[in-house]
């Protein structure tokens, strides 16, 4: 599912128009974008939290080179989902069930 899916979808569920939908959403996205990138978490109950996380430093390897070298610490945005989200993503899906992406 795509963005333009997501829009869509919110769209023709509220009854907005998806210009606004479309606008909303981007307003949403750069708000979490800015509040990760200044260190703060930004918390969706029953979805998921946004964070920044921290990523020790560890050796790492130019293989053309053959050399190693240090990758210093630093901090990536991450996503942790809500336990209800994932036990409801458990329940819907059993070990062996693969869910095939249908691309036009």
């Amino acid at each position: 599912m795509r963005k333009v899916d997501i829009v869509s979808k919110i769209a023709d569920v509220t009854g907005v128009p998806k210009t606004d939908v479309l606008i909303t959403l981007e307003a949403f996205f750069k708000e979490v974008k800015n509040q990760v990138k200044t260190g703060e978490s930004v918390y969706v109950r029953g979805f998921g939290s946004f964070v920044p996380k921290l990523r020790a430093e560890k050796i790492g390897r130019i293989i053309s080179r053959k050399e190693s070298c240090v990758i210093p610490a630093h901090y990536i945005p991450a996503f942790k989902p809500a336990q209800i989200f994932v036990d409801q993503v458990k329940k819907n899906f059993k070990p062996g069930d693969e869910k095939k992406e249908e691309r036009a």
